[in-house]
């Protein structure tokens, strides 16, 4: 027998121990609300996550997080286990998803970037979405330079106003410049921002409110929970609090004593403002690299969460654990999701 042969057959063996023991499923959410705008679908409106939990309470096994990486610990996991986070932290935690979690008791933890628990401003995509999606008009060769590079797009004839076609914006120093949508644009302009530091990205955002007409308000609807709402949502015991990090940056392309800061100082601020020890972290954007997940480690933190979409089982490590994304599904399409993945009958 050939050792790829042999390989192939390891492979099969392991995936068929794995299709028959028991299985989890984290599900990641980050708003429950209908804002006007959401270009990363990031929210579920109030009525179609109580369809969620109506539905996770009769076909699955709700609990908490660090339930759930006790049980991986002792290899008693439950079959069909589900549970529920949120990323970020919006005010709607509290408001929306709080009270609907304590209607069916189902138990979720949130988690949290300290650097913007009661901050007026939005998060930086939300900001980028109001100035780039939202103001009245754009210029029609809007230009940004990043890091001493400079960018320029060609707005399609439409700019001035939204489309949801999707393209590329171009560097122009390639020559020729494509036509894209305000959307794509956004989704551009994103990525070129995504990396940088907070100074960095502050001044590019700085430049780009430069480009429209105006100074658009921050939006009420975008903003995130004080401290004192912090502690309202722990309040009761149903909602877990974890580590986002401090600034909910792009780890890996920062070094390591950055990384180190963001990932231990979020811990030790988000403890001082709930009074409980936290034990739980989430990668931000999902980006990590093996620095990351080393200090996670030696911060104390018992696991962290990734959004690699899988199943949790006895093998999986704590602090790599998958979740899948939920989108604004009603409860049809949430079943059609979960069939997928639980085996529902």
């Amino acid at each position: 027998m050939t050792i790829g042969s042999s390989a192939k057959i390891l492979m099969a063996a392991r995936w068929t121990a794995r299709r028959f023991v028991p299985r989890a499923f984290i599900l990641m959410y980050h708003r429950v609300a209908e804002p006007e705008s959401d270009p990363w679908e990031l929210s579920v409106s109030p009525r179609h996550f109580a369809a969620h939990l109506e539905i996770l309470k009769k076909y699955t096994h709700p609990m908490g997080l660090l339930e759930l990486v006790d049980r991986l610990r002792d290899g008693k996991v439950p079959r069909r286990a589900v549970v529920i986070t949120f990323d970020d932290g919006y005010a709607d935690n509290l408001y929306e998803a709080k009270p609907l979690l304590e209607r069916y008791d189902v138990p979720a933890t949130v988690f949290l970037p300290t650097g913007h628990i009661g901050e007026s401003e939005e998060f930086w995509w939300d900001k980028l979405d109001r100035l780039l999606l939202n103001s009245e008009r754009l210029p029609k060769n809007p230009r940004l330079v990043v890091n001493g590079r400079s960018y320029v797009w060609e707005l399609s004839e439409s700019y001035s106003h939204q489309e949801a076609k999707c393209h590329h914006g171009s560097d122009e120093r390639k020559g020729a410049l494509q036509l894209c949508s305000r959307r794509s644009l956004y989704f551009s302009v994103y990525q070129l921002l995504l990396p940088l530091s907070e100074q960095d990205r502050e001044a590019c955002l700085h430049e780009i409110q430069g480009w429209i007409s105006g100074k658009p308000k921050a939006r009420r609807v975008y903003r995130t929970l004080s401290p004192e709402e912090v502690d309202m949502l722990c309040r009761g015991g149903l909602v877990e609090i974890g580590a986002h990090t401090i600034t909910h940056p792009f780890l890996s392309a920062h070094p390591e004593a950055f990384q180190q800061r963001e990932i231990e100082q979020g811990k030790i601020d988000l403890e001082a403002i709930t009074g409980q020890p936290v034990n739980s972290f989430a990668y931000p954007h999902g980006d990590y690299d093996e620095r990351s997940v080393a200090l996670v480690r030696q911060a104390g933190f018992v696991c962290a969460c990734s959004i690699e979409e899988n199943s949790v089982w006895r093998h999986s490590d704590p602090f790599l654990l998958p979740r899948l994304k939920v989108n604004n599904y009603n409860g049809e399409g949430f079943i059609r999701r979960l069939l997928g993945v639980l085996a529902l009958k």
